[in-house]
């Protein structure tokens, strides 16, 4: 009699991957990258093969991959890849650390990989998980580990993707009909979706803490639980891609636009981060000293200070697109003003918890956003903090909406790129590559934008223009 095993779920080892394949449990491996928009790309590669000729080699995928817009049309302007160069292949190596059961999808297992040169044994520095894996290794350099968290804000639609393509993306019906923050009643409607996506992420590997109900109808937030930082990337993209299939599984649609319809609350991702010693076993923002009225050391100070002075050059990494720059609007829970405070959310860097618990909350980014890019950049200002002992400005106490006085936000993703543009620091710390690609990422969605007359044109201009 064959010996059997429970179903595999969780994070696997190549050990239980075997077994799993061997008892018909695992059929498929998905070998993946996150590409510019933070999407999962890559190949679907049956068991067998992926365990004789993947496990200890590589893939190859067309790096055009890393230099075409969201509709995969290539974009010229690129100095990584190009049709001049030819549009060559990289080599995608799995991190088998992040190997994984997709318990959303039939027997499936998921790997994420690491980008490399064809022909050389490095890795590609402008791909997004390349970027964060060279701050995560400059913080480990300094003893130090950065753990990040991710508060990952949604609206549900009874609409499929499909009827909402062929309804032009107007008049879509959302899971809720009214503000649902908190509401358990409502929650329970949507509770076929959301209680899906729970399931299914948390037995792939990605702990889930809670959900929610949040400010807009059928708008939901759920939360991840912290990690490392290179391992929350993974657990952020890997909860968004499943999350989009859960609800293309059920004929419904889920949107991560930070901002979808001028009528609603924008969707966040509000960035957790804490420093950690380099094992990752001791708190390091706790300390002896007093920063207004919190309790912390010298480290988180200069954390602060580090990430509030770079904030405006970073800033199109937490809002890449023309629309993700209509969610920062007065009153709304989305910043306005660059500022710190202690729990108050009308202030864009919130410090929450105490003792080991002290973490700063970025409420800039939204759920639009890269968490590669987003995590490495904040990687990279906050340790300029630390190495130039950078003060953070007074604490802000009160509305931060009403402060006209204080630094802004940026209004719009050119704003955005000029910020980018004009910073040496960001070239220091990120290389001139990396950020003259992503540069021209940036300026290829403005202009793609700025080439479309929108449907609000037309019904504005058309008669009385």
């Amino acid at each position: 009699m064959t010996e059997s095993h429970p179903p595999v779920r969780g994070l696997l080892n190549v050990t239980s991957l075997k077994r799993a394949i061997a008892d018909d449990q695992i059929e498929t491996v998905l070998a993946v990258i996150p590409d510019l928009y933070g999407r999962l790309l890559g190949k679907r590669i049956t068991g067998d093969f992926f365990l004789h000729d993947v496990l200890d080699g590589s893939l190859h995928a067309c790096n055009y991959l890393l230099a075409c817009d969201m509709e995969m049309d290539p974009v010229p302007g690129y100095q990584y890849a190009s049709w001049a160069s030819g549009y060559g292949d990289f080599r995608m190596i799995p991190d088998l650390h992040t190997l994984r059961v997709a318990d959303w999808l039939d027997k499936t297992a998921l790997v994420f990989c690491d980008v490399y040169a064809e022909e050389k044994d490095e890795l590609v520095a402008i791909a997004p998980r390349s970027i964060l894996r060279q701050q995560v290794a400059r913080a480990a350099d300094q003893g130090y580990q950065v753990k990040c968290a991710s508060e990952l804000e949604l609206y549900v639609f009874r609409d499929s993707y499909e009827r909402a393509r062929q309804k032009h993306y107007v008049d879509l019906t959302t899971a809720g009909n009214y503000i649902e923050d908190y509401h358990i009643f409502q929650g329970t409607k949507e509770e076929d979706i959301i209680g899906a996506i729970r399931r299914h992420v948390d037995r792939s590997g990605v702990p889930v803490e809670f959900s929610k109900g949040e400010w807009g109808p059928g708008q939901q937030e759920i939360n991840l639980r912290y990690a490392e930082a290179l391992e929350m990337a993974d657990r952020h993209v890997l909860y968004k891609h499943a999350a989009k299939e859960i609800a293309w599984q059920r004929q419904a649609a889920v949107t991560f636009m930070a901002k979808w319809d001028e009528r609603f609350a924008g969707s966040s991702f509000h960035l957790h981060a804490s420093l950690w010693d380099r094992d990752g076993r001791e708190p390091l923002f706790a300390g002896a000293e007093t920063l207004e009225s919190i309790r912390c050391s010298s480290l988180f100070r200069w954390f602060l200070g580090g990430w509030m002075a770079h904030a405006r050059e970073i800033f199109a990494f937490y809002a890449p697109y023309p629309t993700s720059y209509k969610r920062y609007v007065a009153s709304s829970f989305a910043p306005t003003g660059l500022a710190w405070s202690y729990d108050n959310r009308t202030a864009g860097f919130r410090i929450v918890g105490q003792g080991p618990s002290l973490r700063i909350e970025c409420r800039a980014p939204g759920a639009d956003a890269n968490p590669y890019l987003a995590f490495a950049v904040t990687l990279a200002a906050g340790l300029d903090g630390i190495a130039n002992q950078i003060e953070p400005p007074p604490m802000f106490s009160g509305d931060v909406y009403a402060a006209a006085e204080l630094s802004q936000v940026p209004h719009s993703l050119p704003e955005a790129i000029a910020a980018l543009e004009q910073s040496t620091w960001a070239r220091q710390v990120l290389s001139a590559a990396v950020v003259d690609h992503y540069l021209h990422f940036f300026r290829t969605e403005q202009r793609k934008f700025d080439e479309v007359v929108t449907s609000w044109e037309r019904s504005r201009y058309f008669e009385q223009a």
